[in-house]
């Protein structure tokens, strides 16, 4: 985990990211990109040096790793703060810890480290995840 996230954020690092969180089968990036094409591209190339590489450590070729991409424009504040509170929260609504500050593998403590916890908790209060992205990654 720690490989491929050094190896996510590295491909990312033309674009802005907002949050980020990796989990054992899934990700998710919130980020601002001035060439979507580009790195959709980058990321593809990502996917296709890892699966290569996990499908050889495990003897699995053909096995299929990556199964999706998507984008989503965020569409006003709440979304853009609602993004975020989600990405940070996937640790712990997939059942990993139970406090999405416990988990090594996102943005979470260093977003916690710029806006404080007592704004991150009137943003996680004013912008709830309710059932926002139900369905995404189950």
């Amino acid at each position: 985990m720690d490989h491929f996230a050094e190896n996510l954020l590295g491909t990312l690092e033309p674009c802005r990211i907002h949050a980020w969180c990796l989990l054992p089968n899934h990700y998710h990036v919130y980020l601002k990109t001035d060439d979507l094409k580009h790195t959709l591209a980058a990321l593809g190339r990502l996917h296709g040096r890892s699966s290569f590489a996990w499908n050889g450590e495990d003897q699995q070729r053909g096995r299929h790793v990556w199964h999706s991409i998507s984008d989503r424009q965020i569409r006003d504040e709440s979304h853009a703060w609602t993004t975020l509170n989600y990405i940070h929260h996937n640790p712990v609504r997939h059942g990993y810890v139970s406090k999405w500050q416990e988990w090594p593998w996102s943005s979470a403590r260093e977003y916690l480290d710029r806006v404080g916890t007592a704004e991150a908790l009137r943003l996680w209060k004013h912008y709830p995840i309710l059932d926002y992205g139900a369905g995404w990654d189950d």
